[in-house]
């Protein structure tokens, strides 16, 4: 990183969490070139499956508690 970039980002580091969010939605947006059409529809039939799994109870859910304790006990 050269010494404008590095400035730059003490600069933007300085912001509130919000508007650095925003910048760095816009900084990765310019980075995506290649536009998927076929994404959105999807991800959108990936939620649709989602929601059919969790209104069937096909899913087995657990609480946040219960699967951080799974996960530090590896």
């Amino acid at each position: 990183m050269n010494a404008d970039a590095s400035k730059l980002l003490e600069e933007a580091m300085k912001l509130p969490p919000e508007a650095r969010a925003a910048m760095a939605g816009s900084l990765l947006d310019s980075l995506d070139r290649a536009v998927d059409l076929d994404a959105e529809a999807q991800w959108e039939a990936e939620i649709a499956r989602r929601l059919t799994d969790l209104d069937s109870s096909a899913t087995h859910l657990i609480a946040w508690s219960e699967a951080r304790r799974r996960i530090l006990d590896r």
